[in-house]
């Protein structure tokens, strides 16, 4: 077994792809949370919400694209984003549905706020997800995940039915660091690096 040093500031994660070929037989379950369209989203109200759910995971990739770069995709006739609402009318999730490729779903973005953990809620989502994802042409539905990521996650994707075909290792920079995160988000990884001046929002 070996080790692979990181470089100063490089943080390294294990992609987990998974896939299904037919739509599960399981109901959506009741739940007080809905989903609501954002049609079209809105590149603020979109990133907003992105780093509320994905900053506890460092999720960024979407947070360093411009606006024209950004509005490409959650603009496209193809990929559909919803908010997931509370009770109280309040955002705590977000759906993305991502139908580019013929007869192909990927569930590209999805989860809750940190606070809504261990409720049964992303039992939830992930039912709803794959509800609005299996449509008459869909033939295969994909996600994947990281070791990054909450640590339910992987076991959840295969309990509803995903199957895992491939692994990868990714190295990229830490996004705090870098200003595009706070520097206080994620304290479960560790920070090791210089921090450096958050970037000028997009134009």
């Amino acid at each position: 077994m070996a080790c692979e040093p990181l470089r100063d500031g490089e943080i390294a994660a294990l992609i987990t792809y998974l896939e299904m070929r037919e739509a599960p037989a399981t109901p959506v379950p009741p739940s007080p949370l809905s989903l609501r369209p954002m049609t079209p989203p809105g590149l603020d109200e979109y990133r907003r919400l992105f780093r509320l759910v994905g900053a506890p995971w460092l999720w960024f990739s979407r947070l360093t694209r411009d606006d024209a770069a950004l509005a490409a995709i959650i603009r496209h006739p193809d990929v559909e984003i919803f908010a997931v609402i509370d009770a109280n009318g309040s955002e705590v999730g977000i759906l993305e549905l991502d139908f580019r490729a013929p007869g192909e779903c990927e569930l590209a973005f999805i989860g809750l706020v940190p606070e809504l953990a261990g409720r049964g809620h992303g039992r939830w989502l992930l039912a709803a997800a794959l509800d609005l994802a299996w449509r008459k042409d869909v033939r295969r539905v994909h996600v994947h995940t990281c070791s990054l990521d909450h640590p339910a996650a992987l076991s959840a994707y295969r309990r509803a039915g995903f199957t895992a075909f491939q692994r990868a290792i990714e190295r990229f920079a830490d996004p705090r660091l870098a200003g595009i995160l706070p520097a206080d988000c994620a304290p479960q990884v560790p920070l090791v690096g210089t921090l450096t001046a958050a970037p000028s929002p997009p134009s």
